[in-house]
């Protein structure tokens, strides 16, 4: 039986010792390893973005700036930190679980696995909560059982798919990064600012309380419902710089107990490299 996507501290308190259970830290590249041995959740496993759940390239002109990673070297990682398919797994992140951490709940999900959760608010509402914190790494332990995996089963389309549909009105492409990147004010980290002509901008943001946990499910569903009425669910596709926070977005609509739709992992990132049209709101 699948598990409900998100899962409070005040819960996860109580289920700290429950054989099989496994807590992820999902760093987001960069120092994101420092951080994790400054302090991390007792007992936490660690996975990288840019070494673990993602293939990156030389060039994000070829699937953007984190294209997912083989599914063999996806099950590799996996087996490496014990995961296996009995495993419950809990996964965070210390950018209120909105960072690397959806995009591995989506990778878990997609190969098929239903026991994942994501913890609500991420390293900060834990440690708030009185979750024991430490900078004791613990030793993963490998699984004996050998994962292999056929295919991603949630959807995935890629940029053809993008430019031919984005300006049909019969189709919703979600950008979900903020109103100033997406308008063309800023461009902090791709080579050029703006967005893909007939994207609408819904920033992931607007998804999170003040304290960065996730809306209520009923405020996600009723906001989200009215946004994609009339729409083919095989019509709508989220987006954002590199298919990471974008995943944010997918996690919110599970948890508000929509269909998960298309995810364009090259996002921005390829879009703006392959000479496509671009628009700006300046």
């Amino acid at each position: 039986m699948k598990l409900p996507p998100i899962i409070s501290a005040k819960e996860l308190q109580k289920i700290l010792y429950k054989e099989n259970l496994i807590i992820v830290d999902a760093g987001s590249g960069g120092n994101s390893y420092d951080d994790y041995l400054e302090k991390h959740l007792e007992n936490a496993l660690y996975v990288d973005l840019n070494k673990d759940l993602a293939e990156v390239s030389d060039d994000a002109k070829n699937g953007g700036r984190h294209p997912l990673p083989s599914l063999e070297k996806f099950a590799e990682v996996l087996q490496n930190i014990g995961i296996d398919e009995n495993s419950h797994v809990i996964i965070y992140d210390n950018k209120n679980s909105t960072n690397a951490t959806p995009r591995f709940w989506w990778m878990l999900n997609s190969v098929g696995f239903t026991k994942i959760q994501v913890l609500d608010g991420g390293l900060q509402i834990a440690e708030k909560e009185g979750l024991k914190i430490t900078n004791i790494v613990t030793e993963p332990k490998s699984s004996r059982e050998k994962l292999e995996f056929k295919n991603w089963q949630l959807p995935l389309v890629e940029i053809d798919f993008i430019e031919k549909n984005s300006e049909n009105p019969d189709f919703k492409i979600i950008d979900v990064r903020s109103e100033e990147r997406y308008d063309g004010k800023e461009e902090p980290i791709d080579l050029i600012a703006g967005h893909i002509p007939g994207a609408i901008n819904i920033p992931f943001t607007e998804n999170m309380n003040e304290d960065g946990t996730l809306k209520n499910a009923e405020i996600l569903k009723e906001k989200y419902q009215e946004l994609f009425k009339n729409i083919q669910e095989e019509n709508i596709a989220i987006h954002c710089g590199s298919g990471v926070t974008a995943c944010n977005t997918l996690l919110a609509l599970d948890y508000a107990g929509l269909e998960i739709p298309n995810l364009y992992v090259g996002s921005w990132s390829e879009w703006s490299r392959n000479d496509k049209k671009i628009a700006t709101n300046i």
